[in-house]
């Protein structure tokens, strides 16, 4: 099935289990259906099995978001506490739609809790309480971790998997992989076929640990080898660590879940020379989740790292947000540098990574669909370097054999029914379902064929200036934009200038809560007679990030 077939389906409200071969663009279809959602005001429940998976995606994990914590089995009591959480209760019954990412790592009866909660708490008896679930993932991936040495079900084997009705779709697309022979080599991993001449070919491609390239990432199965790794190549370069600290607000459990989720850490050091990852995407910056480079550099008035990526681009690094949303509004988020340390990285924390070339150890894998993880982040076999290898790196989970010719074939017969259904009443269907909701209709501005009107071109600081004049927030500037805060910043610096934006507008964009601590980085600011942004950060100790600095710098403009 194709992405525009999958988004199209979601779009009619439909129960969807969304799966597809590494590299065929899940995680791509979930931000777009997320983004129709939220364009068409419908609330959204957007989960995960996993925290690094929740955080990628600005959502929650499956067990904070539907208050089942840890719990293996609900007592009544525990159910009634969950149902007599006001934070809980709001978030269940106002959401429409329920996205669980990374569905192969939740456990069959863990799946079974949350509908039960949803049931409980949305007063019905439909599966989830009405919610239209969308479940993504892909089963030969990481499984359930195993609990007290027992084999872990799976969520499709759970009776709540069959009552819940899912429309299979299942991607068929390759956008990571460009390489036949590695190509081949995977899908018979995936399809327990792996044989001699498959493993002739990943021999070509082991090396000793000596001669591993440089500066590009390696995957190990354990963190006590990326820590080890990570802590000595730093020790390694000369000079002094710049340290860059997390800034978190919100409340206390939400930035808990983030900060576990952030693959970017709490304290990141870094010295000229270190080898580093992005852990978030911003395209228009040149960079995505997984984009290797090296730290060339540190802005002399910012302080922030420069890297230079694989195309030998230069990147300064600001800051970015990970959030929590519920219902539309943001209730947590933490602010770091996207960068960590990457000489290397665990396999679990390399999920949903596309990697141009990486040094893999395969030789301590213990659990299915380990290896394959590992290997099907690369793009081609080229880019692989492999130290080792035990037999579980190519084994996936026996459960998954005929279980994926089931998931497929109920993809290709969704997709053959589909295809009968006249598109006048697919849309009725699309429209009925957010209509349900309580959702708004989004209507595209007609067309008027052969008629093409040259559209003045518009400066980035203008763009920035009109939704200023909106009313728009900076956060808001900056996902509409899809830059970083930091840039909108330098926007504002420039308006400021120009005296295009007055003072009641940056007080606005400023916001309250920083307003009022104005007055001490202001007072910091004239006791160094400086305004270098690195002097007051360190005066302060950190306790205001960058941004809020240049902020208050601006409001000292108008003095």
């Amino acid at each position: 099935m194709t992405q525009e077939q999958a988004i199209e389906i979601l779009k009619t409200g439909a129960n969807v289990f969304l799966t597809g071969e590494p590299g065929s663009g899940k995680t791509y279809i979930v931000n777009q259906y997320a983004d129709y959602l939220r364009a068409s005001n419908i609330q959204t429940a957007i989960t995960a099995s996993t925290g690094i998976a929740a955080t990628h995606l600005n959502g929650l994990t499956i067990h904070s978001w539907s208050g089942i914590g840890i719990k293996e089995k609900l007592s009544r009591n525990d159910l009634e506490k969950i149902t007599n959480s006001r934070y809980i209760t709001n978030r269940v019954a106002k959401a429409n739609v329920l996205i669980i990412d990374e569905i192969s790592m939740l456990e069959a009866g863990t799946f079974a809790l949350v509908d039960l909660v949803c049931q409980k708490i949305r007063g019905s008896g439909k599966p989830f309480g009405g919610l239209q679930i969308v479940a993504v993932g892909d089963f030969f991936q990481l499984p359930p971790i195993s609990k007290n040495g027992k084999n872990s079900q799976f969520a499709f084997q759970s009776n709540v998997w069959e009552k819940t009705n899912f429309v299979v779709c299942y991607l068929t697309e390759q956008y990571r992989q460009d390489d036949q022979e590695f190509l081949t080599i995977l899908s018979a991993i995936r399809a327990n076929g792996f044989t001699a001449s498959h493993l002739q070919s990943i021999q070509t491609r082991i090396i000793e640990l000596a001669q591993s390239p440089k500066d590009i990432t390696r995957i190990f199965s354990h963190n006590v080898d990326v820590d080890a790794i990570n802590s000595q190549e730093l020790a390694g370069l000369p000079g002094k660590a710049k340290v860059f600290y997390m800034f978190s607000r919100g409340r206390e459990s939400f930035v808990a879940n983030l900060k576990k989720g952030c693959l970017s850490p709490e304290v990141l050091e870094l010295k000229i020379g270190a080898c580093v990852m992005f852990t978030k995407n911003n395209v228009k910056e040149g960079f995505v989740n997984g984009t290797i480079g090296k730290v060339v550099g540190f802005n002399q008035e910012t302080a922030y790292p420069v890297v230079q990526i694989t195309n030998g681009e230069q990147v300064e690094v600001w800051p970015m947000e990970w959030t929590v949303e519920e219902n539309g509004s943001i209730k947590a988020r933490i602010t770091q540098i996207p960068l960590r340390l990457a000489w290397a990285i665990t396999i679990h924390k390399s999920q949903g990574m596309s990697l141009d070339c990486a040094v893999m150890d395969l030789q301590k894998t213990f659990e299915f669909g380990q290896g394959y993880v590992a290997l099907s982040r690369v793009r081609r076999l080229s880019g692989l370097y492999l130290l080792g290898y035990n037999r579980q790196a190519f084994l996936t989970h026996p459960d998954m054999q005929n279980q994926d010719q089931i998931f497929r074939s109920q993809s290709q017969q969704a997709q053959a029914s589909f295809a009968l259904i006249p598109k006048e009443q697919i849309v009725q269907q699309q429209n009925n379902f957010l209509a349900a909701c309580g959702g708004s209709l989004t209507q595209k501005s007609p067309s008027k064929k052969g008629l093409t009107i040259k559209k003045e071109k518009i400066s980035t600081y203008e763009k920035t200036l009109f939704l200023i004049k909106q009313g728009k927030s900076i956060l808001d500037i900056a996902a509409e934009r899809g830059i970083v805060q930091g840039t909108v910043i330098t926007h504002l610096e420039n308006l400021v200038l120009r005296e295009k934006v007055n003072y009641e507008e940056l007080k606005r964009l400023i916001g309250n809560d920083l307003l009022l601590n104005i007055p001490e980085i202001c007072q910091a600011f004239r006791g160094l007679n400086t305004d270098k942004l690195q002097s007051i950060f360190e005066k302060l100790n950190g306790k205001y990030s960058y941004n809020e600095i240049r902020l208050a710098r601006l409001i000292m403009a108008f003095d």
